[in-house]
């Protein structure tokens, strides 16, 4: 019920979310991602939204296979990057790719929990060894429906237990971080970076 409410958010402000996310300045964390990535094989951007991060790693050469959940957040995604982007509920999504690294700003953390652990251990196999996984999350403890989308935030102590709980993945890096986003200044965030083993 939660997802749906949230993917139809994102179907019904499609083109405002885009226009407010699209020239987010991310080069500073899609830049460390890419500095950790152990080679040049292909880049899985989870929740890939406007298609913003897609375009970044596509312009340095990398291999970019970009999903969300929202159709009409895939068609502006598509259009923008000129490559089909793939619509598929994340929970049900399961790539045939093996991927050097995995990029998820913004995107697990509208689901619960229970959710994002399965996906994240689901997922982390469909890394090479030595892959990275990136995800970010509202820096916080607050879980539930804000602002017509449902939330889980993390805070340090919370995510490194969901991490150390997947088989094979280890954080090696977390940052706090401000947002970007000028309507949004003071909303602090969590990036975490993990590889796989």
């Amino acid at each position: 019920m939660t997802q749906n409410l949230t993917l139809q958010y994102y179907n019904d402000n499609s083109e405002s979310y885009s226009q407010s996310t699209i020239y987010a300045d991310m080069s500073g964390l899609c830049d460390e991602f890419l500095r950790l990535l152990p080679t040049d094989g292909c880049i899985l951007d989870l929740g890939c939204g406007s298609g913003r991060d897609s375009k970044y790693f596509l312009s340095y050469g990398r291999e970019v296979i970009s999903v969300d959940g929202s159709k009409e957040l895939c068609r502006i995604a598509g259009e923008f990057l000129g490559h089909e982007v793939i619509c598929c509920d994340f929970l049900e999504y399961t790539p045939r790719e093996i991927f050097a690294g995995i990029w998820a700003s913004a995107s697990l953390l509208h689901l619960e929990e229970g959710e994002i652990l399965r996906i994240v251990e689901r997922l982390s196999r469909s890394l090479i060894d030595g892959g990275i996984f990136y995800m970010s999350f509202k820096h916080g403890n607050f879980s539930g429906i804000r602002d017509g989308r449902h939330y889980t935030d993390f805070d340090e102590e919370r995510i490194t237990r969901i991490i150390g709980s997947v088989k094979g993945l280890e954080i090696v890096k977390l940052k706090i971080s401000e947002d970007v986003r000028n309507d949004f200044a003071g909303q602090k965030w969590i990036n975490v970076f993990c590889i796989r083993h």
